[in-house]
């Protein structure tokens, strides 16, 4: 039962200056209590709290006491994740997050608190990151207002930064592609010319096993990728997603050029196609840092990774005629929009089409009737 009680005379062992001691039973019947100055606030509070009760959304006010970084450790543990967004996940917690509001209670973290953490990480980051980010943030705020540990999730009314919609991707020029290819370590050279030739991601290139490459019908079976976790050994895991698993023609140059590489480093356990020295997969890191090495040194633009030999390969299909769908089909990407919305800059416009159109049509015959005319 909810009531208030007046401490204005003082009773023995009371020392506080707010005169006011609310009291009223959770649903669970454990009591709770606290004084106020005045009694309308008392009476407020109670009322707050008991029409909480009533619809059904009461949070214990010591609930809140736990740290983001407590309740988000416990909610990663329970989350069906696949296992590079779950190596994703903890890696930005633990270098992005928690530096900022890991260590603070849920129940003190405002929306502005939260706006600031986007701010930061949006000087650094990509807008796409920043949102990859915030997006896990805002589950583990989310997971915890349904375990009424807070009453609201604190991400309401958060902006983003915007991503550069005008942005287009500039694909590799062979040479580029060549350059970088002859810098890198000799062992990784072959991992650069199947980016570019088949469109493979870069676990994907790293998870190539001898069983999946098909010399002699000329195909690379892509059902896996190499996954780099941020603690432990890399090892195979499913690919990014469902679209993912494909059948790639494996061009002739490319095939000899696998065919040399085995020659020159016979494969590790497993029939892994690309090791590090010790003969271990190759961890996306040290990948990463060879073609860094190799970029830079070729004066390649910043932050172009690994993923340019993709970008490589769907311009060269565009190049060569292919349509949407085939594109979509060898990267693996799950529909055609996604396929336009990064390489449709890519395909003629339909104004070069359809002159092309007419002038295969009508050329010869337009070129006829202006001699008849000009006879």
């Amino acid at each position: 039962m909810a009531h208030i009680k007046d401490l204005r005379e003082r009773p023995a062992g009371y020392t506080g200056t707010k005169p006011y001691w609310a009291r009223y039973r959770d649903p669970m019947g454990k009591e709770h209590g606290k004084t106020f100055r005045t009694l309308r606030e008392a009476r407020n509070w109670l009322a707050e709290n008991e029409v909480a009760k009533g619809r059904g959304d009461w949070v214990d006010p010591l609930a809140g006491k736990v740290t983001f970084e407590t309740f988000a450790e416990q909610w990663r543990a329970v989350q069906v994740h696949r296992p590079s967004t779950a190596s994703q996940v903890e890696s930005h917690f633990r270098t992005k997050v928690y530096p900022a509001i890991g260590g603070r209670p849920l129940a003190s973290i405002r929306p502005s608190h939260v706006q600031a953490l986007v701010k930061a990480l949006s000087i650094e980051l990509a807008p796409s990151t920043v949102e990859t980010i915030y997006r896990h943030v805002s589950a583990v705020f989310k997971a915890a207002a349904r375990d009424r540990l807070i009453t609201r999730t604190p991400c309401d009314g958060i902006t983003l930064p915007k991503a550069d919609r005008d942005h287009k991707v500039v694909p590799l020029e062979l040479d580029q592609v060549v350059a970088v290819a002859d810098l890198v370590p000799d062992r990784y050279r072959a991992a650069v010319w199947v980016g570019a030739g088949t469109g493979l991601r870069q676990g994907e290139v790293l998870g190539l096993t001898v069983d999946r490459v098909d010399f002699l019908r000329r195909v690379v079976k892509v059902d896996r990728q190499m996954i780099t976790p941020s603690k432990g050994e890399p090892a195979f895991g499913p690919p990014k997603t469902k679209a993912s698993y494909r059948t790639v023609p494996l061009p002739d140059a490319i095939g000899l050029e696998l065919a040399r590489h085995l020659r020159e480093y016979p494969p590790g356990d497993d029939g892994l196609i690309f090791t590090a020295p010790d003969g271990r997969p190759v961890r996306r890191q040290r990948m990463a840092d060879a073609w860094r090495t190799a970029a830079e040194a070729v004066g390649l633009p910043p932050r172009t990774g690994f993923h340019a030999t993709r970008h490589f390969y769907a311009s060269a299909l565009i190049q060569f005629g292919e349509s949407v769908k085939v594109v979509q089909s060898r990267l693996g990407h799950a529909s055609a929009i996604e396929t336009l919305d990064t390489y449709g800059h890519l395909w003629p416009d339909s104004e070069d089409r359809t002159r092309q159109a007419i002038d295969s049509l009508l050329g010869d015959s337009a070129g006829q009737a202006r001699d008849a005319v000009g006879e």
